[in-house]
C-alpha cells in the first residue's frame, strides 16, 4: 500500500442508519484520491460501499477469500472487499481494506495497493 500521504481522510455523514448492522468497526476512514474519483464517475456512494463492507458483505471477493474474511471477523485479521462499480469492467474495482487491529478502513483501486 502508498504512503499515508497517498490518502485522504473521509467524514463520515451524520446519520449512517446502515452502519448500525455493524459486524466489526470501521476505524478511521480514508479513501484514495484514485478511489474516490472512480465513486464519483460512477455515482457510486462511498459510505455505501462502507457500510456493505461492515456489515460482511464483501462483494466480488472469490469464495476462498471470503472465507478469509469471515475466518478475519473471528480471529482478528485484515479484511478485504471488492466492489466492482460497472458489471464485468475490472478497471472500475474499489477495494475496501480494514486493517487487524481495526484502527483503518481504506478505499483505494487495486492498482493503488
Amino acid at each position: 500500500m502508498k504512503t499515508s500521504d497517498d490518502t485522504l481522510q473521509v467524514s463520515a455523514p451524520t446519520v449512517e442508519p446502515e452502519l448500525a448492522q455493524a459486524r466489526f468497526p470501521l476505524g478511521q476512514l480514508a479513501a484514495t484520491p484514485g478511489a474516490l474519483a472512480l465513486l464519483e464517475a460512477h455515482h457510486v456512494s462511498l459510505f455505501a460501499l462502507l457500510a456493505r463492507h461492515a456489515r460482511a458483505d464483501w462483494g466480488d471477493v472469490g469464495s476462498e477469500d471470503a472465507r478469509a474474511n469471515d475466518q478475519a471477523l473471528i480471529h482478528g485479521t485484515r479484511l478485504l472487499s471488492c466492489y466492482t462499480l460497472e458489471p464485468g469492467n475490472p478497471n472500475t474495482r474499489v477495494w475496501i481494506i480494514s486493517e487487524a487491529d481495526r484502527s483503518v478502513t481504506t478505499a483505494l483501486k487495486p492498482s493503488e495497493y
